[in-house]
């Protein structure tokens, strides 16, 4: 064969596999494709209406797509990511009842009621305005389904629900149980709810994560209950409200002392605590940052007062005061986060917040008081005593305070501008520290007519704490 003819039959060869291949390829883009949901979303928003009418409870519920993890959604054929309508089936009703549904528990007058029903579902674009109120996110259900007309990104896709729960009245104590946390790294939940069936107010709820049980219209028992638990909890979970109380106890000799001291710190928190709940701190976003950083120098100042000048009593109770405002404030940022579970009792929540807060207290320091007290029978003195804790206590509150200031440079601080919205918060502010100091006075007199009362009586010879 000459090499002329090889060189041809070489070509004809080529042209034919080229041809092969470029079927195939085309066959291969122009083929469907599905794409299997199972990353976790960064930040997961789930919108949810809660509506009662009748013997019916209905709930609304919008959520990214992405978030229906596990799911695989069809794809249009090319390289196009866009979803094929005509193919997703019953993809998204099968998301939505494992996701959804099965995350919303509803109890009625304290009893679980039965796992509701998917009504129906929708794909929505994040343009879609429809929920902005319960009447069209309603109706948006009826209308037409969106068509492979409309080029929609999965991952931009967002997936509307209806739900129905079967219940006894709409005049019921209606409670969910939402346990979104798991749609993302971040899942905020937005709720609103109708009292009702409807015709009452809305309330609306935010919250992070998984809040636990939620009272939709609570009553002043339900709230009394939840914010105790809540205030003693808060205070045992902050460590640094933990370690200020014990710099408070940790010289501390006569029980007369520990309770001036004890009482100080709490009527200094709870004016703060009552003032920053009705709006009366301010809301500037440096503030946060700031307080915790006197937080963490109240543990160091008085640590260090521990160390040189343990027995100051009249300065130690007055310390205390002092100090029980800022930390009133840290108490605060985290009973504004969760007063919005408090439905119309406010001033409920309020004062049993802060008796969980006082019970705390009381528990922390009826265990360290004793202990202390045996602690120091062990060791060669109860001065050496003082020195080694105070100093381990200020050697952690000073690396608080140093990351704090790092936190409070991060924000710009700058004067606010001057107006009747300025003017009325330093009125408010100095109202505070009016009452502060009328109720420091009082307590001042009382502290002092106590103590010449004891003296009188020969109490300076109340035995020690703990014996």
């Amino acid at each position: 064969m000459s090499l002329k003819i090889f060189s041809q039959r070489l070509r004809a060869i080529l042209r034919v596999v080229a041809v092969l291949a470029a079927v195939v390829a085309a066959a291969l883009l122009s083929s469907p494709r599905t794409v299997r949901s199972h990353e976790i979303p960064a930040r997961v928003t789930v919108l949810v209406f809660l509506r009662a009418e009748g013997q019916r409870l209905t709930a609304l519920a919008r959520v990214p797509l992405e978030a229906l993890r596990d799911l695989e959604l069809p794809l249009r054929g090319g390289s196009t990511e866009f979803l094929d309508f005509g193919r997703l089936g019953n993809q998204i009703d099968d998301g939505a009842r494992i996701w959804i549904r099965d995350a919303l528990g509803i109890e009625e007058n304290g009893r679980a009621v039965r796992s509701g029903r998917v009504v129906a579902t929708r794909v929505s674009l994040q343009s879609d305005r429809a929920f902005e109120q319960f009447d069209t996110a309603v109706e948006s259900f009826g209308a037409p389904a969106l068509t492979d007309s409309v080029d929609l990104y999965w991952k931009q896709a967002m997936v509307d629900i209806q739900m129905e729960w079967d219940i006894t009245s709409d005049a019921s104590q209606i409670a969910v149980r939402p346990e979104f946390a798991r749609l993302g790294v971040s899942t905020q939940t937005v709720l609103r709810f109708a009292t009702g069936g409807g015709g009452g107010p809305e309330r609306v709820l935010q919250f992070t994560g998984n809040p636990g049980l939620v009272e939709l219209d609570p009553s002043w028992l339900q709230s009394a209950r939840q914010f105790v638990v809540s205030g003693f909890k808060h205070i045992l979970d902050g460590i640094d409200h933990v370690l200020f109380l014990l710099c408070l106890v940790i010289p501390v000799r006569r029980v007369r002392a520990l309770i001036a001291v004890v009482t100080a710190f709490t009527l200094a928190h709870s004016l703060t605590l009552g003032a920053a709940a009705f709006g009366w701190a301010p809301n500037a976003l440096w503030f946060p940052p700031l307080i915790e950083l006197c937080i963490a120098a109240s543990i160091v100042y008085m640590a260090l007062e521990n160390i040189f000048s343990p027995d100051s009593a009249d300065r130690r109770w007055r310390m205390a005061f002092a100090f029980g405002l800022v930390h009133g404030f840290g108490f605060s940022f985290l009973l504004r986060e969760t007063l919005q579970f408090a439905g119309p009792n406010l001033l409920t929540a309020l004062f049993s917040f802060n008796v969980g807060v006082e019970l705390g207290q009381i528990l922390i320091v009826a265990l360290a008081a004793p202990f202390l007290a045996w602690a120091y029978s062990r060791v060669s003195s109860a001065k050496v005593g003082t020195i080694v804790l105070s100093s381990l206590i200020a050697h952690t509150a000073w690396h608080w305070m140093t990351e704090r200031w790092t936190a409070l440079s991060a924000y710009p601080l700058s004067l606010p501008a001057w107006g009747p919205e300025t003017a009325l918060s330093l009125m408010r502010i100095s109202l505070v520290f009016l009452v502060a100091f009328a109720v420091a006075w009082a307590f001042s007199a009382a502290y002092a007519r106590f103590s010449r009362a004891d003296a009188s009586a020969g109490g300076e010879h109340t035995p020690p704490v703990g014996v």
